[in-house]
Order: structure tokens, then sequence, then C-alpha cells
């Protein structure tokens, strides 16, 4: 079972190609699944990858236009037949609960479980989602509809006890979970010990983002800073840059300016249009730019 994971079940745009399926991905952050959007073919592209649907706890829709949705009605009704009964919650922006209503409304008798709909505010960022171990933040994109991007955050791991730099001092047991959370110890002399001599720093905690259908968007560059991964939309090349404005999409190049300035560790495009049969030459110029790029493909695991 992996720790924390992005899966891609499908990385490609509107048009049906033979090459890829329409978007869809699955976070894996150690017991719990998080799908984020749901293009059609996202059911069969999860039993590829051997994703066990009981483990999905929430899904997140960008947008929707239909390479991004329509495959949520298909798996939300599979949840049913599978005995599904904890309630699921559907994050997505200002539409969704319009969208899912008919089905809502026609499944009643016999889904089994309930469907939690979030509308979230495509124009700001904040917290959509929390548990004990990570946050998710919405992110504003630019888009011809209402559109939001994910910013998945794990929470900061405790710090490591040094055991024998508390034995020097006589830090008792029971203060260790004190010292775990960062507090300073103090000696019955009253000597106030730094929690950084008596303990090491833990994980550092990772982070990933998935920026769907956008315009280029140097907004979203604070919002960014230092992610894990990125995934950023590189629908088209440069050469079709006025496509890519009147369609309110990213070249390749603008999704690796963000990631450059955004200073990502690494970066993934995707989202390609139907006319390109090979993604080389998106891979290449987003590496002109962002050497540390990789193009998406179904299938691929990407370990943070």
């Amino acid at each position: 079972m992996g720790d924390f994971r992005v899966h891609i079940l499908g990385c490609g745009s509107a048009l049906p190609t033979l090459q890829h399926y329409p978007t869809s991905q699955v976070v894996e952050l150690r017991d719990k699944l998080f799908v984020v959007d749901c293009g059609e073919g996202a059911q069969r592209q999860l039993r590829h990858q051997r994703l066990d649907f009981g483990r999905i706890v929430g899904i997140f829709i960008s947008h929707l236009h239909g390479d991004h949705c329509y495959g949520l009605y298909g798996l939300l009704s599979t949840l049913g037949m599978l005995g599904r009964r904890r309630a699921l919650p559907v994050y997505g922006p200002r539409g969704i609960d319009t969208f899912l209503a008919p089905f809502i409304e026609e499944s009643r008798s016999y889904l089994g479980y309930d469907i939690e709909v979030h509308v979230l505010d495509d124009r700001t960022s904040a917290l959509c989602y929390e548990d004990r171990s990570v946050t998710v933040t919405t992110l504003p994109l630019d888009h011809r509809t209402p559109c939001v991007g994910y910013l998945f955050r794990e929470k900061v791991t405790e710090r490591h006890i040094d055991r024998a730099s508390c034995d020097f001092y006589g830090v008792p047991l029971a203060y260790y979970p004190a010292l775990r959370a960062g507090a300073d110890f103090t000696t019955d002399e009253g000597k106030v010990i730094p929690c950084e001599r008596l303990t090491r720093p833990g994980k550092a905690p990772r982070s990933y983002a998935y920026c769907s259908d956008t315009a280029y968007r140097p907004a979203l560059v604070p919002l960014l800073r230092e992610v894990s991964l990125l995934y950023h939309e590189a629908t088209f090349l440069k050469d079709r840059i006025e496509r890519a404005k009147v369609t309110a999409h990213s070249t390749a190049e603008q999704a690796a300016r963000i990631a450059a300035d955004a200073g990502v560790q690494r970066l993934v495009i995707g989202h390609y249009s139907a006319r390109y049969t090979d993604t080389q030459p998106l891979l290449e110029e987003a590496q002109s730019v962002f050497p540390a790029t990789v193009a998406a493909d179904e299938g691929m695991i990407f370990e943070l």
C-alpha cells in the first residue's frame, strides 16, 4: 500500500483518441483514495491499477466539462453495487449540485449510501477538506466555466525523540508528547532546554497540486510555492498560443513557467489536445523551461 502517490487514470482532453483516456486521477495517501476528476473510463482504469473502490473517501471535480465529469455517474452507481454504506462527499465548483441532482433523485431507492455535495467557491483559495493526515485547499483557475484546482498538503509530522539527549537532561517519559509537538523542556533547576536539542525534525510534509483546465495564470504562483509535485495542464504547444487564449488553456511552455516561478520540485504535464499523437514535443517544450518535467501517461504512478 502506497504512502503518498498520484495515479494517472487519464490525461487526454475533450476529444476521444486512441492514445489517452479523458482526465482522471487518484491521490493515494496511506489507506485513503481521493478521486480527482472523473472522465469516462475512470472505473476501468481504477481496475487496471488494482485500486480498491472501498478505499475512496472523497471525489474532487475541477469543472463540469464532460471530459472531467462524465464518468462520475457510473462510478457513483458502481460504489452502490459494491455495497458502499458510508456517505461519500463530492466536491466541485458552482453547478456541481445541479449536475448531481438528477442522479441523486433517481438513485435514492437503490444506491444505499448518501452523497454529500459540497459546492466550492471557484474564485478564491480556501480549505475544503481536512482529516488527521492531510488538508485539501482549492486553487482558483481561469477557464470558460467555473473551475477549481486542488492542493493536497500532508500535515506536519511529529518530531522524533532523541533518547540520549532526553536521558541526559532527565526528561520524563510523560513529557515526550509535548516534545513531539514542539515544546521546550524546563529542568528542575529552571534551565530551559530547547526542543531542537531534545528532538529531531519529523519527515518534511509533502504536497501535490492539481491544476486542470486553465489559461496561463501567474496568480497561482504564490499558492503553489515549493510544492512537491505539480500537475498542470499543457493542452497546446506554444505555436498554438492564440488558440490557448481563446479556449482558456495553457501551452506546455506556460505550464513550465508556472512551475519554475513557483519553485516546485517536479512538474507533470497533461490534458493533451487530440491533435497531438506524440507528446514528446510538448515534453521538450516544457523541459526547455523547467527540466524536472514528466509527460503524463495512463498507468503512471508518481511517488511523493
